[in-house]
């Protein structure tokens, strides 16, 4: 057998119904066979230290299945040799079990014609972002019918939305499951209970190419970019959910119900957006002051959107949006966060590197920019910036937005490394879990053998989302 890099096993880990939740018995050591076909760990109790083992085995689909799992229930000795025969044994893919669906293959391209964004993972620089990809694919516990499909052609990043909801849950040690068609995702843990969870992604009036199309314009206008034409398609895409009264369904009825929205309403919008969802959501508008010199943001109530049809700003204000226990989002749905995650392991950085650059969020009262930042991706700079985790975590850019009146709040605990909005006394007040939160950014891929930019001598135009340099 061979020793497995944590940061892999971690991967292959996130097929498991708690992913990355192992309580107390957490793994020590990863290994593998020679063919890669079956993985073990070796756990270790953290109140008896006695050991476990883990062992999981590919389908003949790919899938993983959990051979054997003991929790602190042998010596050392006696867990490496289960796991020694295990991965040195000379063993076939599993077969799928019956009454169970095969997964359909994400490499299959056959019959339809691929997508151009989904055609850039073909690309060499982004070897590593489809691998993952798949792997998140192979994850998920119950992925629709046509999920491989769809992902392949013009709902590419509603797909990459859920894997990508799938993998911060599970790093976060939740239990997840799929049982029902809708909503998307049952949530749960020991600290924070459950919770519903519909993915969605708020999409252009007219379809773009997400692969080619030249960055959308952000608003110069402030209140146009917290209350113009973004909100309103935000406003537009929460209440197509709502309108399905998915808090209404039985296996729902009672519990809390999130939205989990991502935006790619024009091309780099999610770079500027996110302001846009806090004016809809909470029916603020932030302007500038000047106070002792400094230039500071002021919330300010407001009652409607701009634009003709005068759509209500509040949502959570109001009895139409009781319902809705919060909505959670990130900026960072992207082709570049499905290559950021595994560059950031470390390791050889073959012909490419990938450099990220654009802004801290300042927590100062009342600022108004952000804190510029360059930084290379496989860097210990870099990886420092998200301790605990040795490499860029799912959940770095998860955020929550609670409803202060929802019929039925969700517990912060339930998602213990996203960070958390609740408005209190009129101001927003964020609880994080990482030190540095990332306003916006960008992801340049640079050949091997160029240097990182200097932060000064960058221009941001542009999100993760769409064309990397």
């Amino acid at each position: 057998m061979e020793q497995l890099p944590q940061c892999l096993f971690d991967v292959f880990a996130l097929s498991l119904p708690r992913g990355l939740g192992f309580g107390e018995n957490p793994p020590v050591s990863s290994w593998r066979s020679d063919d890669w076909i079956t993985v073990g760990a070796l756990t270790m109790n953290d109140t008896s230290n006695r050991h476990g083992v883990l062992v999981m085995r590919r389908r003949e689909d790919e899938v993983w299945a959990v051979l054997r799992w003991d929790k602190d229930a042998f010596t050392e000795e006696e867990a490496t040799a289960i796991l020694r025969q295990a991965c040195d044994e000379k063993a076939a893919r599993l077969p799928i079990p019956p009454g169970t669906r095969r997964r359909p293959s994400l490499a299959d391209v056959s019959g339809k014609e691929p997508s151009g964004i989904f055609k850039l993972l073909a690309e060499p620089c982004r070897h590593r972002g489809a691998w993952i990809l798949n792997q998140l694919y192979l994850a998920m516990p119950n992925p629709d019918e046509n999920w491989a499909s769809d992902c392949r052609t013009d709902n590419f990043h509603t797909r990459l939305w859920e894997a990508l909801l799938l993998a911060s849950f599970r790093e976060q040690g939740l239990l997840v499951t799929q049982d029902h068609p809708s909503p998307d995702f049952h949530v749960s843990n020991r600290k924070g209970g459950e919770a519903w969870v519909e993915a969605v992604t708020a999409n252009p009036a007219e379809r773009y190419d997400h692969a080619n199309a030249q960055q959308a314009p952000m608003p110069l206008d402030r209140r146009e970019l917290m209350l113009g034409p973004a909100a309103v398609r935000f406003a537009k895409t929460i209440k197509s959910k709502l309108d399905k009264r998915y808090a209404h369904m039985p296996h729902v009825a009672g519990r809390p119900f999130a939205i989990a929205l991502a935006d790619f309403h024009a091309p780099g919008s999610m770079v500027w957006s996110r302001s846009a969802l806090m004016g809809y959501l909470y029916g603020l508008y932030a302007h500038e002051v000047e106070v002792e010199g400094k230039r500071v943001a002021v919330p300010e109530d407001v009652e409607t959107l701009m634009g003709d049809q005068r759509i209500p700003a509040g949502l959570f204000m109001t009895p139409a949006g009781e319902e809705l226990s919060a909505v959670i989002f990130s900026n960072a749905a992207t082709l570049s966060k499905l290559s950021r995650v595994p560059r950031s392991f470390g390791g050889p950085t073959e012909d490419y590197r990938y450099v990220r650059f654009g802004e801290f969020a300042d927590f100062s009262p009342g600022a108004l920019r952000g804190i510029p930042f360059c930084m290379d991706v496989n860097s210990d700079e870099y990886r420092a910036l998200w301790e605990p985790y040795p490499y860029e975590p799912w959940t770095a850019e998860m955020e929550v937005f609670h409803n202060p009146r929802a019929k039925h709040p969700i517990n912060p605990a339930l998602f213990p490394e996203a960070d958390h909005w609740l408005p209190i006394d009129g101001v927003m007040d964020c609880k994080r879990y990482y030190k540095h939160s990332i306003l916006k950014s960008r992801t340049l891929i640079l050949r091997a053998n160029q240097p990182v930019p200097k932060v000064e001598d960058l221009v941001f135009e542009e999100t993760d989302d769409s064309a990397d340099s």
